[in-house]
């Protein structure tokens, strides 16, 4: 019923946004002499049946066979037309004067790649001139895919990862670098920004929200902390929508799947007044879950979206642009459990292995066959979150480039319940980390030609931050006695003491206020003819400020010290208050080549810096029972990145990029499992060094209109140079050793030389479409078959490399078949169509008692997929 509630609010809100801006559309004076042209493509050939529209009135026409188009009523000169026509960029052409002469306008293909601009370095630019390597996917590609969300673009670029257990718990990484893997600690800051019509979003969730109206998705690889306003040591999406139009026009798109899946979308742009544009977006996905929990007889793992955003456009004059924008997601699926995936044998005594506590409680084993996507646990799971904001763009032209003001707010709502032993036991039985986080962003940069031989960027960004973990809550409940129970002797024989641990939990309330500030520029020289040099430099400042407050509660209410000992040992208070800042200067050297149109060659040297972490996730505590404040601070990453590149154009429809790269970082930022209760969401620490190298081909090519193919190639090569101190695998829990001739129990390892978790050895995608010219229902378009694939090899799932807690590789195939025109399109689609079992994350069960349990990936999905745009 709600979902209905929220369809028909969407729809009365679409229609009268509609009528609003037919009413309000812009009068304008009319000249009396008609306009004719003739629309071509590149090769001079005539593009038949393309759309013309006058833009800022609701004036349109069609072209004939032979491309002639004519227009008896137009405004007075100058104004703008829009010709458009299916598999090819629609564009604008300004008429400034009228004649018996028919005008000339040449259409370029859609998938002409060669031609694609990009704005990475902050202006306009064709793709293959940049000396940056960058994928470009454009909105229509994405949806026509189904990438809806950044998750789902993974399968498109190779050198992206993605990981999520839910939204708060993201790694998005490029090249296997950026955030830590697995459990997210809100106390680090990403290495792959994310932005958003040039707003950056600092929370990893945002990639869980939906794409709305999406124009350009570029992918770029690489430190960029010179071109962007955060610290970016990996990379960066730089995500752009459609802006408003004065032309009225609406689309609408309804999918339809298996697991009653529902998504629909709706876009509607127009005129509210002169020089003022408005567009309205709404997306919604519902979709039911494909795990089943035994226990409540529920499904899990299922969508539940509500997206909206609205800008307004003012263009005054030729030199200022306005744009207003807010947006908000709302998401409230049925929660994204872990399944049980394995138990293995750790080092632990005898009486601490798994099988013999769950033996000594009376259960029997937990069914472990994971791919049944079957779960038995008896805590809800929820994952709630709205996340949006309200930003305003300024563009203003000065001299041979743009000054631009980004002024943001955004904020982020967390509200989830997980069950943390993934069992039917009542054991870790509640994990909450409810979560606010406001954004308060300002960026202010110029970027342009400045002389025929120099052009650049240079900008100021300032970045505050309010994040508040609101009484964040663990519980155990009657079973966590004996997970913690290390013999069943002397005072540890006491924990079977009836209620001692039943309700026992903590809550946390936690705040980091922090503050980044920046200082940037770059600039392109052209000391000679086709060689160019390209400095930048970067100053950044950072500063954090922590205030931490964890307090117990339930469980036995008792005076008695070694029961109150007891339960300090699974939970006790922690507070702590730290403040810190550090500052730092980076920059980079490009130096590149362009012997001709059809190749670029560049090679780079760039430093890079992360700044200082906070763990605000509880801390491992001293043989005291203290909390060990010493790793309450996590030291900066200090980041020195080489790269050798060549971009070419080897024959006309065809590209080929390929690129070398090796990262070294100092000091690196990752999360570690603690067997300790206490840190379950596990805590910060630095690898004191480590080292990605690999190499990226990929290319592209276009036979006329009919064919075309893409495929691209990731070797990466990541690991430990030197991590002395990293924590134990789940295997080794217990481990051993003989110091100073005393067996003494060692907490972590010398993991240097292992390799780095989440990074696959080998990453290979590669996607094709074949269509032809044909008719549908009398409407003109192309009939069409496409497909992509995509394989990775196996990856650590650990931040200590283990053997149990490995993916296996797996290759995912996806088609479509259908027919599109330029304003309706109908298509069938399938998503793994070999329904392939995988796993995308592996994790110990908190206390590492030997269980881990698994993300799934999503099983065999299919649907049809209808577009109309009017």
């Amino acid at each position: 019923m709600k979902i209905k509630l929220y369809s028909l609010r969407n729809n009365i809100c679409l229609y009268i946004t509609f009528l609003s801006f037919i009413t309000l559309s812009a009068n304008l004076a009319f000249a009396q002499t008609p306009l004719t042209g003739i629309i071509k493509r590149s090769d001079g050939s005539p593009v038949p049946h393309a759309t013309v529209k006058i833009r800022g009135a609701n004036i349109s026409t069609s072209a004939n066979e032979k491309g002639e188009f004519r227009l008896v009523q137009v405004p007075e000169v100058p104004f703008y037309i829009q010709v458009s026509s299916v598999g090819f960029k629609p564009q604008d052409f300004q008429v400034l004067t009228i004649s018996a002469t028919p005008l000339e306008l040449v259409l370029l293909e859609a998938s002409q790649l060669d031609q694609i601009v990009v704005t990475s370095r902050r202006r306009s630019e064709v793709l293959q001139e940049v000396p940056i390597p960058i994928t470009v996917i454009g909105g229509q590609a994405a949806e026509n895919a189904g990438a809806f969300n950044v998750n789902r673009l993974k399968e498109l670029v190779p050198s992206v990862q993605l990981y999520a257990s839910n939204a708060r718990n993201t790694t998005l990484n490029i090249r296997g670098l950026g955030s830590t893997f697995g459990l997210t600690n809100d106390g680090i800051d990403p290495g792959v920004g994310f932005y958003v019509d040039g707003v950056y979003h600092a929370r990893p969730a945002a990639t869980s929200t939906d794409f709305i109206d999406i124009d350009q998705i570029e992918v770029i690889r690489g430190p960029q902390g010179t071109l962007f306003g955060k610290n970016t040591t990996a990379g960066a999406f730089n995500i752009t929508t459609r802006k408003p139009s004065l032309i009225p026009s609406a689309k609408v798109e309804l999918s339809y799947g298996n697991y009653n899946f529902i998504q629909a979308k709706t876009t509607v742009t127009g005129p509210l007044a002169k020089n003022l544009a408005a567009k309205i977006s709404i997306s919604g996905t519902q979709r039911d879950g494909t795990i089943w929990n035994v226990a409540e007889e529920r499904k899990y793992s299922g969508q539940n979206n509500l997206g909206a955003k609205a800008q307004f456009l003012y263009t005054p004059n030729e030199k200022l642009e306005l744009l207003l924008s807010g947006d908000v997601s709302v998401q409230h699926p049925a929660g994204y459990p872990l399944v049980a995936a394995g138990v293995t044998t750790t080092e632990r005594s005898a009486y601490r292995q798994y099988a013999k506590i769950v033996s000594d409680l009376g259960y029997k084993q937990p069914k472990i066959d994971p791919f049944s996507r079957e779960i038995y646990t008896n805590t809800p799971w929820r994952h709630n979150q709205s996340i949006g904001g309200v930003s305003l763009n300024l563009d203003y032209k000065i001299g041979g480039g743009k000054l631009t003001s980004t002024t943001a707010w955004r904020f982020w709502n967390w509200d989830p319940t997980n069950d943390r032993d993934f069992t039917e036991f009542s054991a870790l039985t509640k994990s909450q980390g409810n979560t606010r986080h406001d954004q308060y962003s300002q960026e202010v940069r110029y970027a342009g030609d400045l002389t025929d031989k120099l052009s650049g960027v240079v900008g100021v960004f300032v970045l505050g931050q309010n994040l508040q973990g609101l009484n964040q809550t663990e519980e155990v409940g009657k079973d966590q006695w004996r997970f913690v129970q290390t013999s069943n002797t002397g005072q540890q024989a006491l924990y079977s003491t009836p209620g001692l641990l039943d309700g026992f939990g903590i809550r946390t309330n936690s705040t980091i206020k922090s503050l980044s500030a920046a200082a940037f520029a770059q600039v392109d020289w052209e000391v000679i003819d086709k060689l160019h040099v390209l400095p930048g430099i970067r100053f950044t400042y950072d500063k954090k400020d922590v205030d931490y407050d964890r307090q117990t509660y339930g469980g036995l209410q008792t005076t008695d010290p070694a029961l109150l000992a007891l339960k300090a040992a699974v939970y006790a208070n922690q507070q702590f208050n730290i403040s810190t800042e550090n500052n730092n200067l980076s920059g980079n050297l490009t130096l590149s080549y362009r012997p001709n149109d059809r190749l670029n060659t560049f090679a780079t040297y760039s430093t890079g810096y992360k700044p200082v972490g906070v763990n605000v996730g509880g801390l491992p505590t001293t043989s005291s029972g203290a909390a060990d404040i010493s790793v309450a601070r996590v030291k900066p990453e200090y980041v020195q990145h080489y790269e050798l590149g060549l971009k070419t154009k080897p024959t006309a429809g065809a590209l080929l990029n390929i690129t070398a790269f090796n990262t070294d970082i100092k000091d690196y930022q990752t999360n570690v499992q603690s067997p300790q209760l206490g840190v379950n969401r596990g805590y910060l620490a630095n690898a004191e060094k480590v080292r990605v190298r690999g190499l990226e081909v990929d290319g592209s090519y276009q036979a006329g209109r009919f064919l075309t193919l893409n495929a691209a190639v990731a070797y990466l090569d990541g690991k430990y140079v030197k991590f002395t101190n990293a924590p134990l695998p789940l295997e080794e829990t217990g481990h051993t050793e003989v110091i100073n001739g005393v067996s003494t129990q060692v907490a972590f390892k010398d993991a240097s030389g292992g390799r780095l978790p989440g990074i696959s050895k080998w990453n290979i995608s590669g996607g094709t479409e074949l269509s032809t010219a044909g008719n549908l229902i009398e409407k003109e378009g192309r009939y069409f078959i496409a497909g992509d694939v995509s394989y990775r090899s196996q990856y650590s799932s650990n931040p200590t490399p283990s053997k149990v807690l490995v993916i296996d590789g797996y290759t995912l195939l996806n088609a479509r078949i259908g027919f599109r025109s330029e304003k309706f399109s109908l298509f069938v689609w399938g998503r793994n169509l070999a329904n392939t079992n995988y796993f995308e994350q592996l994790q110990a069960a908190a206390g590492n008692s030997g269980l881990y349990a698994g993300v799934l990936g999503d099983p065999r999905t299919y649907g049809a997929t209808l577009r109309y745009a009017f």
